[in-house]
């Protein structure tokens, strides 16, 4: 039986239908939300109509019971018509539902995961801290036991969706113990609207100005003890397993956001004239459209095979890694040439691949640094089972 690189006419419509939406609803407003650096409300509505927030999970738990793949198809075609767009959904259902849906008790699933799948609320997802992001084992936030509650301490950076008028709450690491010095990191649901749980004004930020980022700071913040998430000790393991998933995601928006810039890139070398004829007539574009191309799919293909991985019970691992390097790098150096096509047009604003170039870095370093993704891949190579710590163990020594 040989292998299939075909999609399943589900799988089809589902990209079609993004691919609609995404060229004639998104695109147009795409430019505007991001001078205006605001959060796109009228835009992630349509979305939760369209049932992308709850397409990877479950009908049980509200969700529309689609596969990871789907999941991954329409973050790809919502990416290339606006990054911050589909960021925003990527952090949504990566980032917030998953935790929940993954390790959540039946009372936390049943209590916030319809709305979440509806699109009718957003959940945050705290990890990084100024120490702590990379070195998730660095977390600082503390949380200890006190009359049947969880008393939190802390603060938290550079988080997406924790903001905007819809969100709902955050699920935070936080050290719950640290018996002969070692930290038990624990994951803990605080809603929005706790006492001592107080978000920050929006960061001013490089690119996806219409995505929402803020921090967040605790202050002898109470939440009942049935908040934790999982098992008391499990947090990192909850959130690297959520990070995995999240690192093929990304892999997905970077995808995108590179055929856009091969898209813009084809469009206006056709019109662009010189030297009396178009420059796409020129070899010296043509070869930089070969070679965008080539690497766009090999991204693509990368993304489907982690994707893959997921959809059939397994740990993308490896894979994930891969997906998440490759594309993001090649993100970056599709909107570097697309900007080079251009030429001095391309460093206006008026042109969509200046809003390209100035959203694709973060995809480098989100989720997972290019960094942490050869170190990832290294350990696999070196049997260790994708484990960062002991890759680094000399070195931390």
């Amino acid at each position: 039986m040989g292998l299939s690189f075909e999609l399943s006419p589900e799988q089809a419509a589902i990209r079609d239908t993004c691919r609609e939406f995404a060229s004639q609803v998104v695109a147009p407003q795409a430019a505007e939300w991001d001078r205006r650096e605001e959060f796109p409300y009228p835009l992630v509505a349509q979305m939760a109509e369209l049932g992308l927030f709850g397409l990877p999970f479950p009908e049980s738990v509200g969700g529309a019971g689609g596969d990871f793949i789907s999941y991954l198809l329409a973050l790809e075609e919502i990416a290339r018509a606006d990054a911050s767009l589909a960021i925003t959904l990527e952090a949504a259902v990566s980032l917030g539902i998953s935790p929940i849906f993954h390790f959540g008790t039946p009372a936390q699933q049943e209590r916030y995961l319809p709305g979440l799948c509806a699109g009718q609320k957003l959940w945050a997802f705290g990890l990084t801290e100024p120490e702590a992001g990379s070195d998730a084992g660095g977390t600082q936030t503390k949380a200890r036991r006190e009359g049947g509650e969880w008393v939190i301490d802390g603060s938290k950076c550079f988080i997406t969706n924790s903001g905007t008028e819809i969100s709902a709450g955050v699920t935070l690491t936080a050290v719950t113990a640290q018996p002969d010095g070692h930290k038990r990191i624990s994951a803990i649901l605080v809603e929005r609207g706790t006492p001592g749980f107080e978000v920050g004004v929006p960061y001013r930020k490089l690119g996806w100005h219409a995505s929402d980022t803020r921090g967040l700071t605790f202050s002898g913040c109470r939440v009942p003890e049935a908040q934790l998430l999982g098992r008391e000790g499990g947090g990192l393991g909850q959130f690297f397993k959520a990070l995995e998933a999240g690192r093929v995601a990304i892999a997905a928006l970077a995808v995108g956001l590179a055929q856009a810039c091969l898209d813009a890139s084809l469009g206006y070398a056709q019109q662009r004239r010189q030297f009396g004829r178009p420059i796409s007539r020129f070899q010296a574009t043509q070869l930089k459209f070969a070679d965008m191309e080539t690497q766009i799919e090999l991204s693509r293909l990368m993304v489907w095979r982690a994707g893959v991985m997921i959809d059939q019970g397994q740990s993308p691992g490896k894979y994930a890694a891969i997906a998440k390097l490759h594309s993001s790098e090649t993100a970056t150096w599709c909107a570097n040439q697309a900007v080079q096509i251009h030429g001095g047009a391309g460093f206006m604003e008026d042109l969509p691949v200046a809003r390209y170039y100035r959203d694709v870095k973060i995809n480098e370093i989100g989720e997972g640094t290019s960094e942490v993704q050869r170190l990832i891949i290294a350990s696999h190579l070196l049997g260790l089972g994708g484990s960062v710590s002991k890759l680094l163990e000399p070195e931390l020594g």
